[in-house]
């Protein structure tokens, strides 16, 4: 949990409804009255930035909140933190659940993927311009992942006008910290022009917990084909493109790997791409 998280928790939790109008401007307001309470921090900015009704429950429409806070003890370090909450016009929730299928909205509504998040330095295949745009987030020793993003990366590979692909870095570093490693290895590679790193990275047979950055790094440059070493894992830009790519996947609430978009929309069923005209 982030800190700004943590900080308002006091407030989430005072009740699972409560009143609220059902225009974006009085949420913010509400938010507002309620998380400018908290004496720890020194401004706060929120904003409704996304709106979108429910499916299959009438009346009932989702809101995504970017919050912007400084805190008192660090007023020049600015903490980004973007929710969802919903609304039927006569209260206000943090969680919304179906009791027939017990599957949460909050996994079903996701931000659409915007337009700035589209950067040249994730754009792995195909042209800019062309017709779908496909965003994969992935971790490449998940096992899921490494079932899905191979195939689907050599697929689209192959038709350049049909599909813009871009690749987010998403490891779950809790239960592969190999990880870590790996992707600093494959943003480094990938800035010298090796292609297919992408793809090889997910061949790298290393055991998920591995911490050893030597023998990580000998099992990407053996398959992968380059010479990355520890000192440019360590460059300044490549801590920035992954901090990068870890930004955008919290913008859009990723929650596992492989998370899929297809033209601006999450693709839960990860296979659409299969079937595009």
């Amino acid at each position: 949990m982030s800190l700004m998280l943590k900080l308002l928790a006091t407030t989430l939790l005072l009740s699972s409804f409560v009143h609220a109008s059902t225009t974006g401007t009085k949420i913010e307001k509400y938010l507002d009255n309620e998380y400018g309470d908290n004496p720890r921090i020194n401004s706060l900015k929120i904003k409704v930035i996304e709106e979108n009704k429910l499916p299959n429950l009438k009346g009932w429409s989702s809101y995504i909140v970017a919050i912007e806070a400084t805190l008192k003890a660090k007023p020049k370090e600015l903490i980004k933190q973007k929710m969802i909450w919903f609304s039927n016009g006569t209260v206000i929730t943090k969680e919304l659940t179906r009791l027939d299928n017990g599957e949460t909205y909050a996994d079903i509504v996701k931000p659409k993927f915007q337009k700035e998040y589209y950067t040249k330095e994730n754009l792995v295949y195909g042209k800019a311009d062309a017709k779908h745009r496909v965003v994969i987030f992935s971790d490449p020793l998940c096992p899921f992942c490494k079932d899905f993003a191979p195939a689907a990366l050599k697929f689209m590979k192959r038709y350049p006008n049909k599909f813009a692909v871009y690749y987010f870095h998403y490891p779950i570093l809790r239960i592969h910290p190999a990880s870590g490693i790996i992707i600093r290895a494959a943003v480094v590679a990938e800035s010298k022009g090796i292609k297919d790193v992408s793809i090889n990275m997910y061949k790298v047979k290393v055991d998920p917990r591995e911490k050893d950055v030597a023998k990580i790094l000998t099992a990407f440059n053996k398959v992968v084909g380059s010479n990355v070493t520890q000192k440019e894992i360590k460059d300044p830009s490549v801590s920035a493109q992954i901090k990068h790519d870890d930004e955008i996947a919290r913008n859009v609430f990723v929650g596992g790997t492989p998370t899929i978009y297809l033209d601006d929309k999450i693709d839960k069923t990860r296979m659409k791409y299969k079937t595009v005209k």
